[in-house]
């Protein structure tokens, strides 16, 4: 048995690198022009004198009802501080980010000459979990405070699925997301099988714009939670099928199968041994298919018919 899964390990590792390299393109000469202000930086080493320079640099971080008196009281709070200096710890040097980030946007131009790399801005957010990145076009805000690590002692009473992502690797994958939501259209159809297939095409743009990261980060899944995917796709696809799932427009599968959560729920026994967001990971093991199975670009890859995509695709999941 050890044997087996050993070998089991060897092949995943050597096709993961063959995914990785089938897409290895040059983009040393795309200017990824990016910018980062260090807001947290400026605005938590601030003082009465200085303030009215730091409103003029963030002006779209100082709506009317955030007044001096407000800004400053934040500035001197003890716990802000705290928040402020174990972040520090961590981000007082951004040049790994800087080097991510630059290599990000160069991919994304490549597929997308019209990108413009967006103004970068880190803050801090008070560990504002749903709104660690938010990308509004010529803007993109990262908060900091949400990647010290899983370990941290701010983040004692999160889950363990959600503290888990909070590293610095997975700024990049965030960010990245916040990008491709902006790229994809909403679909129309709602059926289980498009909305996997919708989730999948977001996972395959996740392959093209970020290197160097492992499959697991990409879709926030623990090392064990990977595997049990890996090795119950076959049974998984199965209990889809048998359950006649695919074509149903029952929005519960969307808790069960596609929204983030501890594991998802088949109402099975070992319910727990699985990762949440199951369908959004089959999701992307179809897309890779059909890729691989399809002369299409990536931008035909984002308006063709997820059923379509599906019939297409030859998707056979792994024994």
């Amino acid at each position: 048995m050890r044997f087996f899964i050993i070998v089991f390990f060897v092949l995943f590792s050597f096709f993961s690198c063959k995914l990785e390299s089938k897409h290895t393109i040059d983009v040393s000469n795309i200017n990824a022009n990016l910018s980062i202000d260090r807001y947290e930086v400026d605005f938590y080493t601030a003082s009465k004198d200085s303030l009215k320079n730091l409103k003029n640099k963030y002006p779209y971080l100082f709506p009317k009802e955030f007044t001096d008196s407000i800004a400053l009281a934040k500035i001197s709070n003890k716990d802000e501080q705290e928040l402020f200096l174990e972040s520090q710890k961590i981000y007082k040097n951004i040049s790994n980010l800087e080097s991510q980030l630059t290599s990000l946007f160069k991919y994304v131009k490549y597929y997308n000459p019209k990108f413009r790399s967006p103004k970068v801005v880190t803050m801090l957010s008070n560990i504002d979990y749903e709104n660690r990145v938010i990308y509004a076009d010529s803007l993109l805000f990262i908060s900091l405070d949400s990647y010290l690590g899983s370990k941290h002692k701010f983040y004692a009473d999160y889950p363990k699925y959600i503290k888990q992502n909070n590293t610095d690797k997975n700024i990049i994958i965030d960010v990245a997301n916040s990008i491709i939501n902006k790229q994809l259209l909403s679909i129309s159809n709602r059926s289980f099988i498009s909305k996997i297939i919708y989730e999948g095409k977001k996972m395959y743009l996740l392959d093209m714009y970020v290197n160097g990261i492992s499959d697991s980060i990409k879709i926030g899944y623990s090392e064990d939670k990977m595997q049990w995917a890996t090795f119950n796709e076959e049974d998984i696809w199965k209990y889809f099928i048998e359950r006649k799932l695919l074509f149903s427009t029952d929005t519960k599968l969307n808790k069960r199968f596609i929204d983030n959560a501890p594991f998802s729920k088949f109402y099975l026994e070992n319910d727990s041994d699985s990762p949440g967001r199951i369908g959004v990971w089959l999701g992307w093991q179809i897309v890779r298919s059909f890729m691989q199975n399809n002369d299409v670009s990536l931008q035909e890859l984002l308006i063709i018919d997820s059923e379509e995509l599906f019939n297409k695709s030859k998707y056979k999941p792994k024994k």
